[in-house]
């Protein structure tokens, strides 16, 4: 069966800038998939492409295993089987809930029954006559979404849906969206460039830079083991240390330490906070210098006697006071990757 959607080393230029870089990506059908990455990376664009709205320099475009786009094709958008919710909603101001629903469907005796349909699923039952500026805003990305649910699209794709939210209300919101395309079984790209919001809400997470998909793993897999340095550093909180790696082991300032692959040479070694667990000791090889608390856990900031800083994160109960001695063990996964130069 083929895949909902596979993308094979597209590439778009504008004005001599290469804004896409040989991308490549594969969703399998029924799967949400967050494409994450920073402002500017290529995500909007890459989008565009999918969505038929740029055409592209170079590279395929396969949805539902039709090629919609390729150096001899360029399907129009209408015709690629593919919704996309725009970051700022666009809903029709003059039209009504239920008629910007309705939009994109054939007119006919089934088009009344798909909308209401539509509206149950996402949550809007009885709001079909309000008009857009009578709805919240996490009301008018629910009729964004229906709108481009109905058709029955192969892949829907939303552009930052929830940058426009109040945070108090957007871990809801991205649970109520998740849950309405679960419902519908939906094929979905959502791009974000908020880390937790991609490994909270996807089964799978494409990280992107500089045009280029520097990786693509379920989220666990993507956090445990980044392919890069860079990767890492962006998909959470890192420690990075100084390193000599002798095969699996590494000698840096903590001792010499398992890592998870072969490696030799000069090495970064990659140390989540979370990896380092702490107990108060006067006979400890570090010094508690700062912390930041955040309700269900808290970074520590450590100094080492040999100069070295780290953070650790530990949870809520964690006695902190600046300048008490702390003992740091280490339990989790290391990684190396070679020094940046080397």
């Amino acid at each position: 069966m083929s895949p909902a959607l596979r993308c094979s080393h597209l590439t778009k230029r504008f004005a001599g800038v290469t804004a896409v870089n040989e991308a490549s990506l594969e969703v399998e059908t029924g799967t949400l998939l967050a494409l994450l990455g920073p402002s500017g990376c290529g995500k909007t664009t890459l989008l565009r492409l999918i969505a038929g709205l740029e055409r592209a320099h170079h590279g395929t475009i396969e949805v539902a295993g039709r090629t919609v786009e390729s150096d001899a094709v360029h399907l129009p958008p209408e015709r690629r089987q593919v919704g996309l919710v725009f970051q700022e909603y666009a809903l029709f101001p003059h039209l009504s809930v239920v008629d910007n629903v309705a939009f994109g469907l054939p007119r006919g005796p089934d088009q009344a029954a798909r909308v209401e349909d539509m509206l149950g699923q996402v949550g809007l039952d009885g709001l079909g006559s309000r008009m857009p500026h009578e709805l919240s805003g996490g009301q008018q990305q629910r009729v964004a979404l229906a709108r481009a649910l109905a058709p029955g699209p192969s892949l829907i794709m939303l552009d930052e849906p929830f940058s426009n939210l109040d945070p108090a209300l957007r871990d809801g919101v991205r649970r109520e969206v998740r849950r309405v395309l679960r419902a519908a079984n939906a094929t979905a790209i959502i791009v974000t460039h908020d880390q937790e919001e991609a490994l909270s809400l996807a089964d799978e997470v494409a990280v992107m830079m500089d045009g280029r998909i520097l990786q693509q793993a379920r989220p666990a897999e993507l956090y445990r083991r980044p392919a890069s340095r860079r990767v890492a550093e962006f998909v959470g909180d890192i420690n990075v240390i100084d390193g000599r790696a002798i095969g699996r082991a590494v000698v840096c300032d903590l001792g010499t330490i398992s890592v998870l692959d072969d490696l030799y040479g000069p090495a970064d070694v990659l140390i989540r906070p979370e990896a380092l667990q702490l107990t108060e000791d006067p006979g400890g090889q570090a010094v508690a210098v700062s912390r930041s608390f955040f309700g269900h856990d808290q970074m520590i900031n450590l100094r080492f006697d040999s100069g070295l800083r780290l953070s650790s994160r530990v949870g809520p109960t964690f006695t902190f006071r600046r300048g008490a001695r702390v003992r740091v063990q280490l339990s989790g996964d290391v990684l190396a990757f070679p020094k940046a130069g080397d």
